[in-house]
């Protein structure tokens, strides 16, 4: 749905640049404790879930099931709940718990009854943990979209954690969920929107999250600007780092067509290379700023997009090429799915780390299971804690990504 772009790291240049900036009720018992998952070699493997892929990608809890992807993750982010007034809210009440699901679409092969108590993804969700035990989901809040909504909620963090806490641990679905993901983009920096909470704003209300939430997961999406006096220098990840189970380094969307006319450049670099468009700008470059600042490597998980971004009007194969503006594709001109362009436009080459391709005058760029087992290959050499995907409706039918993610 057009209101729930993709978590976006790069994107909020066009709005930095136009702003001159650029350079409830009584808490329910907390979860019981899902039993220990084995890992991947690579250590955790996180993957987003949409909850508007159920209407625009037809993509279904069940989908997590019959790809094979539900055995080669360790936990599932659930996005993106709402943050409003202070507060965390649900996102999309019809999808989340409504929508009922025939005996062909539920994970369990049972139909849905009108009547019944829970419904919607929550419920699919619920029937997956029962088919995979240890398996543990997490209700991820904001996203691009929402994110304006975490200024007010820092004004009183311990009102926003018992605002969350209480939705999370809603009676409702008990036993869905076993934390909470936030995905703040960007405190005290600009996003969609421009946050002036202050560098302390992000760490109190991570603080306030982990002293209401006890034992549950906390975890949260952070920017990966790598370059001097950028976002990771903008707000106390370092201060936060102790509250939370891990981070989500949203290492993708460094480069594309928001940048119209380019240059062309692989919008998720693993490391830097001659002429990448702007220094610090690159995945490593973001994981050794947060390791300078103090953040264990354990806490740090490598982001990898399960999707590509494209320029048209090119003409130059290799990256650094002119364009005239966004790659024609099915849901949102400049982006298209990995289990697209696999075929629609295949990889002709690869730099820094990630792959690209050219197809007529379309130049993409995007990972593969190759570019994907380097990557896992970097997260192991430098001990992060594991991998995290954006987003699994990305992935072809049988899991390719994953599979390369995870073994």
């Amino acid at each position: 749905m057009s209101r729930f772009r993709r978590k976006s790291f790069s994107a909020l240049l066009t709005v930095a640049a136009a702003a001159g900036l650029v350079a409830g009720a009584a808490a329910a018992p907390a979860a019981t404790a899902a039993p220990a998952r084995a890992e991947a070699s690579v250590g955790k493997v996180v993957g987003y879930f949409t909850d508007w892929g159920v209407y625009d990608r037809n993509y279904h809890v069940k989908n997590i099931e019959t790809s094979g992807s539900a055995g080669k993750l360790t936990h599932i982010n659930y996005a993106f709940g709402n943050i409003t007034n202070g507060g965390c809210a649900i996102g999309d009440a019809y999808a989340d718990y409504q929508k009922t699901y025939d005996a062909a679409g539920s994970v369990d092969g049972v139909a849905d009854t009108w009547d019944q108590p829970l419904a919607g993804s929550f419920n699919q969700l619920k029937e997956l943990k029962a088919k995979h035990p240890g398996l543990k989901v997490i209700w991820s809040f904001g996203g691009w979209t929402w994110s304006g909504g975490f200024g007010q909620a820092a004004q009183n963090p311990a009102a926003f954690a018992d605002s969350c806490y209480n939705l999370v641990n809603d009676p409702r679905w008990a036993g869905v969920f076993d934390g909470i993901d936030i995905d703040w983009e960007y405190p005290n920096a600009c996003g969609l929107s421009c946050d002036s909470s202050g560098a302390d704003a992000y760490r109190n209300l991570m603080a306030a999250l982990r002293a209401k939430f006890g034992s549950q997961l906390v975890t949260s999406a952070i920017t990966a600007d790598g370059t001097d006096g950028g976002k990771i220098d903008l707000a106390d990840y370092a201060g936060a780092a102790q509250y939370v189970d891990w981070y989500n380094v949203m290492t993708y969307d460094y480069f594309g067509a928001f940048a119209a006319q380019g240059p062309t450049a692989p919008h998720s670099p693993l490391t830097s290379y001659d002429g990448i468009p702007t220094p610090g700008f690159y995945s490593d470059a973001a994981i050794q700023k947060l390791k300078s600042k103090g953040v264990a490597s354990s806490k740090l998980l490598l982001g990898i997009g399960f999707y590509g971004r494209g320029w048209t009007g090119v003409t130059q194969d290799t990256p650094g090429g002119a364009a005239t503006g966004p790659a024609p594709a099915k849901y949102e001109p400049g982006i298209e799915d990995y289990k697209v362009l696999k075929t629609s436009c295949p990889s002709t080459g690869t730099i820094a780390g990630t792959a690209y391709a050219k197809c007529g005058s379309d130049w993409w760029s995007y990972d593969t299971p190759s570019t994907i087992g380097g990557k896992i290959g970097y997260a192991q050499q430098q001990g992060l804690g594991g991998a995290m995907v954006w987003d699994l409706s990305g992935d072809t039918t049988d899991g390719e990504l994953i599979t390369a993610v995870a073994e």
